[in-house]
């Protein structure tokens, strides 16, 4: 995505682009990776991905951001019948009809693809549910996945009507229409013993989707996986928008992080939603000592695609300061920020204490079967509505954690007062 921001930059701005700055150089600067980690369990499979796919209706949730389009363009390889994608930005839709058709392929003849520019929690969603045949199959990538999203109570509340309230409403209309025998929704590898109150918020959607509406006679799956390269609003996304906007770039400092490509994310998301079985959640065999990248280096390795070596600072003021200067020196800078935001893992990890690996028949991903926690039992989902949609219910921050903490034994939030929000 980073190439694609800096397509059309103002032509006075000292960034040379060079000639082979496509997404797929980029994404192998960062992964080191120039084949896909599930490539080979998508051509192994691709028989019984056709047999899943095609000939069904589908409907794709959240499906003009970075993973829900990557996943929409895979699924049009697999020739099913309907292809549909709700989003709540006209903008993404946009791009993702144009991207659809101008590739080379176009989009197929006979595929039934519309878009709707809706809230997938929405009345009018429900309308939609309730006036279109039934779909054989829903991904639901809808969510707010940022950390900085519990930097205040308003925002919190909107992440968790995003994450939960209105996922808890969507599935149960679903069941009453009749629709998703397949049922598959992404997950994050932060729900994994989660320190912020995002993670916590997507362990509870883990549950939600077994236990409300769950299709019977039919597949509920989910995925945890790591960062993906270039995404709407990711950090690596961030360095491209900076460098056209003649700004510094920042990294937390002596961090290491697990990084898929969109691509292999699409790829994850589909062998889960048709070839997993029921109530578990995958994850990329990923290890450490392989697949763990230090976020300085990639910093490097990415201002050098560009004819840059980093200029490090600790304040920011001097970064910003610094970039004319930096610039003319063949030299950018990159302010190095702590670890320290409120709710911010410093390690990533797939599985949570008490969740077991299971292999699945797939040899770049595993599995856990879903432990259910007493979330349901407690009826928090019931009272998250009734936090969210009471404006005369009074809550403060430390209430919603403590309301998580009630039914996630492994939940242990990290408050330090600061949010991302403060920093470049």
């Amino acid at each position: 995505m980073t190439s694609k921001a800096l397509i059309g930059m103002p032509t006075h701005l000292p960034i040379r682009v060079p000639r082979h700055s496509a997404d797929a150089d980029l994404n192998a600067l960062v992964t080191g990776r120039t084949e896909s980690l599930f490539a080979g369990d998508i051509s192994a499979n691709s028989s019984k991905l056709l047999d899943q796919i095609s000939g069904r209706r589908i409907l794709v949730v959240g499906g003009g951001g970075s993973i829900g389009s990557a996943t929409t363009a895979l699924l049009t390889r697999f020739q099913p019948a309907a292809i549909h994608v709700i989003d709540h930005s006209e903008n993404y839709l946009a791009e993702l009809v144009r991207n659809l058709r101008g590739r080379r392929e176009g989009i197929p003849d006979g595929l039934d693809f519309r878009t709707f520019p809706l809230d997938y929690g929405s009345p009018i969603t429900a309308r939609l549910l309730a006036d279109v045949r039934a779909y054989d199959a829903v991904l639901n990538f809808a969510a707010l996945k940022h950390v900085r999203s519990e930097k205040d109570i308003f925002s919190l509340l909107q992440m968790i009507d995003t994450n939960l309230v209105r996922h808890a409403r969507f599935k149960e209309t679903l069941k009453r229409h009749g629709h998703a025998s397949i049922y598959f929704a992404v997950s994050t590898d932060k729900a994994a013993n989660p320190t912020s109150l995002m993670g916590a918020s997507k362990r509870l959607m883990e549950d939600l989707i077994f236990a409300i509406g769950a299709p019977e006679n039919g597949r509920t799956t989910s995925a945890r996986f790591a960062n993906v390269a270039f995404s709407n609003g990711s950090l690596l996304q961030n360095f491209g928008v900076r460098l056209a906007a003649r700004q510094p770039i920042a990294v937390p400092r002596d961090t290491r992080r697990y990084f898929v490509t969109q691509a292999e994310a699409a790829e994850i998301c589909l062998l889960t939603a048709f070839l997993a079985p029921d109530r578990h959640i995958v994850f990329p065999h990923m290890e450490a000592e392989v697949h763990l990248q230090p976020l300085e280096d990639i910093a490097t390795r990415f201002l050098a695609q560009f004819g840059f070596e980093p200029e490090f600072y600790d304040h920011e003021e001097q970064a910003r300061n610094a970039v004319d200067s930096a610039a003319a020196q063949d030299r950018w800078p990159v302010l190095l920020t702590p670890l320290d935001t409120s709710g911010e893992k410093p390690y990533e990890e797939f599985l949570g204490h008490g969740e077991k690996a299971v292999e699945i028949g797939l040899a770049s991903i595993a599995a856990l079967r879903h432990v259910p926690t007493p979330a349901v039992d407690r009826h928090l989902f019931e009272r998250l509505d009734e936090l969210v949609n009471n404006p005369s219910s009074a809550t403060g921050k430390e209430e919603v954690v403590r309301i998580f903490a009630d039914v996630l034994a492994n939940f242990r939030h990290i408050e330090t007062g600061r949010n991302l929000d403060q920093r470049l």
